[in-house]
């Protein structure tokens, strides 16, 4: 991530921080949580509309799903939410 967007690297985790509560307070289920994201992810990445755009700026659309899933994912398993090494492990996926 560019370090001009500190703001956004804000917002992911604080969004990622919401959905463990969340889980913690029973309201819905890291694959609950998982499911949601992964049909926002398809909503960006098939939408008819994004044909005018690059696969690169669909891509940029679509990290912050995907930061959200790894971040829950990593939740899920007990482990830490740090942006740089989820941001380092959504570039290895894709």
């Amino acid at each position: 991530m560019n370090t001009a967007n500190p703001q956004l690297e804000g917002l992911y985790l604080a969004v990622a921080a919401i959905n463990r509560l969340l889980v913690a307070k029973g309201l819905a289920t890291h694959q609950d949580i998982h499911h949601a994201l992964q049909g926002a992810e398809q909503t960006v990445l098939s939408d008819a509309g994004q044909l005018t755009i690059s696969a690169s700026h669909q891509k940029a659309v679509a990290f912050p799903i995907r930061f959200l899933m790894l971040a829950n994912e990593m939740a899920e398993k007990g482990g830490d939410c740090q942006f740089e090494p989820l941001a380092r492990e959504i570039g290895r996926r894709t």
